[in-house]
């Protein structure tokens, strides 16, 4: 094997660049947010207006239930950005509690005190911190992305759980988020049986809940309960006309990978819009697997 040839190169300040501003990063990580380092993520918005002040500067996703407020800063981390990122984590968990929210704040240098400040907040707050540099090579340039901190502690059933999803007791529900919302997965599952003909059932196992297809080991419909409200993932013909149907209606809705939407509902919404969830399911296309 041929030995790699030694290039020699400069480390560049982005803040103190001429020409290089936050937006040019900004277009950069959106335009592949792989970038990061944090998995196969997927840009869902960018600039994201915030109710009570300022803008997002990038809203990703994994395809799942997991979605990172991304802030970016030029220079080195600061008070300002730290709790602007705290604050749109939190904005963007009140609106769309259906998933799980991971702040993620990315620097050019994050100093020992804000590393101290961030290690104290993330013990309660899902926080991933990114320290970046950009580096020229020639008349190129490229830009390193190091995790210096990442506090999103897994449930214990997450970092337990098999590769092959192990069907469970409904007991396990039924303590864990209650009667009344296992009630509401109850009636998903008579929703979609309406619409879909055939001996469907509820597949419980630890992290979610699964309308199963008979004879497979993959579901229809995946489910997640929580406490107060119930989240539910389905791939679907039209998926864009769904997602514009289901906000009209004031349910939160995402389009995910492809043609898969997910939908969150509290049992008092599923009781006032059970017939538009039915035609929903109407619309069902493939299977999501159980893995």
């Amino acid at each position: 094997m041929q030995t790699p040839q030694f290039v020699k190169h400069q480390k560049v300040s982005l803040r103190k660049h001429p020409t290089l501003s936050e937006k040019w990063l900004q277009d950069i990580i959106a335009a592949d947010p792989s970038i990061l380092g944090l998995g196969d993520l997927e840009l869902i918005d960018s600039e994201r207006i915030q109710e009570r002040a300022g803008r997002l500067d990038l809203l990703l996703y994994d395809g799942d239930a997991t979605r990172y407020e991304v802030e970016l800063m030029l220079g080195a981390c600061d008070a300002s950005h730290l709790v602007r990122c705290i604050e749109y984590w939190d904005n963007e968990r009140r609106k769309y509690p259906g998933y799980d929210h991971i702040a993620v704040l990315v620097a050019e240098d994050i100093t020992s005190r804000f590393f101290n400040v961030i290690s104290l907040m993330a013990g309660n707050i899902p926080m991933i911190a990114i320290q970046m540099s950009a580096i020229r090579i020639g008349d190129q340039l490229a830009i390193d992305f190091i995790t210096v901190l990442n506090q999103t502690q897994l449930r214990q059933d997450d970092q337990s759980e098999p590769a092959v999803s192990q069907e469970i007791d409904r007991s396990f529900w039924d303590n864990r988020v209650g009667k009344e919302i296992m009630g509401c997965v109850d009636g998903l599952l008579v929703a979609f049986q309406a619409s879909n003909p055939g001996e469907y059932r509820l597949r419980y196992v630890k992290s979610h809940v699964g309308i199963a297809i008979p004879g497979e080991r993959r579901n229809a419909v995946r489910i997640w309960p929580k406490k107060s409200f119930v989240t539910f993932a389905l791939a679907v013909k039209n998926p864009e006309e769904w997602v514009s149907t289901l906000e009209a209606i004031g349910l939160p809705v995402t389009r995910r990978r492809g043609s898969r939407v997910s939908c969150t509902v509290t049992p008092q919404q599923f009781a006032q819009h059970k017939q538009t969830v039915q035609e929903l399911f109407a619309c069902r296309v493939g299977a999501e697997d159980d893995e």
